[in-house]
């Protein structure tokens, strides 16, 4: 569970960009501020048609938060649509939930821990379907644990080429590593699972642990592959993003496809610290790019239930590289997404 530059021309959002963006003007309910909520570690935000279903980390159960209006968040009321039972394999420390549309089904991904453990090698990635049209309702079938050849938190999933992949964070002899599988449907991998990446950089080792977790798929406009990933433990303020990225036409299951970026590469800034556990979504109208994140308000936070989730749009490069620049400070007023109702 998450908890607790390249080089600085191509990737740092400039403050007088900031400022602009923040300056600018609009009407009562049409900007949002950072934090959207008091707090929601592991935070994700799914976008369909316009309306924004949102979850984060409650420890034995999963609920969501519907909205048609992102700044509204905190006024919508969530629905536990699903809790862990109180024995089995994934009986408790809920962790990372995940909603994915898939073959015009939801899928829940979310990571848990077996009942009588708290070790690492006791969890897994686990899945539930609903065919409804409503993710919102308690109609959840429980397909089980992914047959990951380890235990593991985080996992996520994403379609390229026409296959879909399973990508996650397994425990490995360094903490934990980043490793991607195909999936023969949305619940069940098939072929190899191989390690795609493990904590060898400084900054990925902050907190006395080596840790990279929580893969996020981003597609580029230009066909590049990228995923992003948390760095370093929890509790450290040095918990910060960072990317892989695999070249147009790579195979996405070959280890060495994936080049990793020297640097973080959104990092504590700005009155804003620990910045990690993300999610990505588009705008309404499809035009903008976002990226959900949660993060600590002061330094020393540590991992608890106060990791809040902020959200900002971010940019591409002329190379077709996401640039997300530096965190917000949390109550400055931003534009909602475009085409918010």
């Amino acid at each position: 569970m998450t908890r607790c530059n390249w080089y600085k021309n191509s990737w740092l959002v400039s403050i007088s960009a900031v400022a602009i963006l923040a300056g600018q003007t609009a009407s009562a309910g049409s900007t949002y501020t950072n934090p959207l909520l008091p707090g929601g570690p592991d935070p994700w935000i799914t976008q369909v048609d316009g309306v924004y279903y949102y979850m984060h980390t409650l420890g034995n159960r999963i609920a969501l938060w519907r909205t048609d209006n992102i700044a509204n968040l905190a006024k919508a009321t969530p629905v536990v649509v699903w809790t862990a039972p109180k024995e089995g394999p994934n009986a408790h420390s809920i962790w990372a939930p995940e909603l994915h549309r898939l073959d015009g089904k939801w899928f829940l991904y979310y990571s848990a821990t077996a009942s009588g453990f708290t070790d690492d090698k006791h969890r897994a990635v686990f899945v539930l379907e609903n065919d409804s049209a409503d993710p919102m309702n308690t109609d959840w079938v429980d397909r089980g644990r992914i047959n990951t050849a380890r235990p593991g938190i985080d996992g996520s999933v994403f379609t390229h080429g026409g296959k879909r992949y399973f990508v996650y964070s397994p425990y490995t002899e360094t903490d934990t590593s980043l490793a991607i599988a195909e999936m023969k449907n949305p619940w069940t991998l098939t072929g190899p699972e191989n390690v795609i990446a493990r904590p060898d950089q400084p900054w990925e080792q902050q907190g006395g642990r080596k840790i990279v977790e929580g893969p996020e798929f981003l597609p580029g406009p230009k066909g590049d592959l990228f995923l992003t990933y948390s760095a370093s433990a929890c509790w450290s303020d040095g918990y910060s993003l960072g990317l892989l990225h695999a070249a147009p036409g790579a195979d996405p299951l070959d280890p060495a496809a994936w080049t990793k970026s020297p640097q973080p590469v959104l990092k504590s800034a700005n009155g804003v610290y620990a910045t990690g556990h993300n999610g990505f979504f588009m705008s309404p109208d499809g035009k903008e790019h976002w990226i959900i994140y949660h993060a600590n308000s002061g330094p020393g936070m540590k991992c608890t239930a106060k990791r809040a989730p902020h959200i900002q749009r971010f940019e591409w490069t002329e190379k077709g590289w996401p640039n997300f620049g530096e965190p917000v400070a949390e109550g400055v007023p931003l534009p909602v997404p475009s085409g918010t109702r």
